[in-house]
């Protein structure tokens, strides 16, 4: 059996080569708009002293081993966590008498927690 190959076959499987790599390309413009809009979309937290301090007690945490990084693994880097939980004793200090009541005593718990945990994990190493 004798397979003919025309031009207009050529040009056929031409045009279908591009209409694929054009699919192909509105495809990852497309994802990466949809990336872009999910990341537009997501809702954050409204900025406030229990959101930053929370924040910088889970670095102290990660630091001291207490919590796993991105990448799963448990690592201790305790001169961190001692930079993390004085961050936070430093802002308990800056804004002592501009604090409600409930920050006050957060900054409190958070701060005794924390300086627990530190004095654990280094009678630990």
């Amino acid at each position: 059996k004798k397979i003919i190959i025309d031009e207009d076959w050529k040009s056929q499987v031409e045009a279908e080569r591009e209409a694929a790599a054009r699919a192909k390309e509105a495809a990852s413009v497309e994802k990466a708009a949809g990336a872009e809009s999910q990341a537009d979309a997501m809702v954050w937290p409204e900025p406030s002293l229990p959101l930053l301090v929370t924040t910088l007690a889970t670095q102290a945490m990660a630091a001291m081993g207490l919590i796993p990084n991105q990448g799963a693994q448990i690592t201790r880097d305790l001169p961190q966590a001692k930079h993390f939980i004085d961050t936070i004793g430093l802002l308990e200090e800056k804004t002592k008498g501009n604090c409600s009541a409930e920050e006050a005593d957060m900054f409190e718990n958070v701060l005794y927690e924390l300086r627990m945990a530190f004095v654990a994990v280094k009678e630990k190493k």
